[in-house]
């Protein structure tokens, strides 16, 4: 298996084979607490226009997301997964944007299979990966509103390409480096109200759900559907 870690929007639209969309710290956490809560589909989306049409189409739609972190004003909640923690979505849509994980998925064209990657189900997708073995795995790390590279992307692609090459990284080591680096973003006080520090703690609450997230595609455009993977 040839393994290739990638970065930013450039690094989604070189993606090949298997593509891991890799956003920690929020969007794909988020994403997986929304399924976890009963979402029946999660779109992710590119532009918060097409949200707010989208939302028109499908009834008991639910518009979520963020840009510069900060929740689009007009929709139900930002991109926290504190916010939704307790939030019942059964039966409901989750219309999804954000600066960074959600574009990537419009990027990586050129991908074969895209999943969603953060360390809430970080063994489900190893196991997948094992499962598929494809030729190429492309783990891009879609960062900082997909310009500047975050470590904890990183970090989780290292943490995937270790596992599969039979090492053990130290996970601990990983989360006690961005307390004080990248991740401190989440911990800032200026910060709480739209990105509160318990969204650093439940974005790498590890393997916290056994499914993985495989981007399908419908009338609507792209859904992430729930795949569970057993243990």
């Amino acid at each position: 298996m040839n393994i290739q870690i990638l970065q930013g929007f450039e690094g989604a639209e070189q993606a090949t084979g298997l593509a891991v969309i890799i956003d920690v710290f929020r969007a794909f956490s988020f994403a997986c607490y929304a399924v976890n809560n009963g979402a029946k589909r999660v779109y992710p989306i590119d532009k918060i226009e097409t949200v707010n049409e989208m939302s028109q189409k499908i009834s008991d739609s639910i518009r979520c997301g963020e840009r510069h972190e900060k929740k689009v004003p007009e929709f139900d909640f930002g991109n926290s997964p504190t916010h939704i923690l307790e939030e019942n979505f059964e039966g409901k849509t989750i219309l999804h944007t954000t600066s960074s994980g959600t574009q990537g998925i419009f990027l990586s064209k050129n991908a074969d299979e895209r999943i969603t990657g953060s360390f809430v189900n970080a063994e489900a997708i190893i196991k997948y990966i094992k499962q598929k073995n494809p030729e190429t795995l492309s783990l891009v790390c879609m960062g900082y509103e997909g310009l500047k590279e975050a470590d904890e992307d990183t970090f989780f692609a290292e943490y995937i390409k270790g596992r599969l090459l039979g090492e053990t990284p130290s996970f601990e080591e990983m989360v006690e480096k961005l307390r004080v680096g990248s991740g401190k973003r989440l911990l800032d006080p200026a910060k709480q109200s739209f990105s509160p520090r318990m969204d650093f703690d439940l974005c790498l609450s590890l393997n916290r759900f056994p499914f993985v997230l495989k981007v399908e595609q419908d009338e609507f455009g792209f859904y992430l559907k729930r795949v569970d993977i057993e243990s």
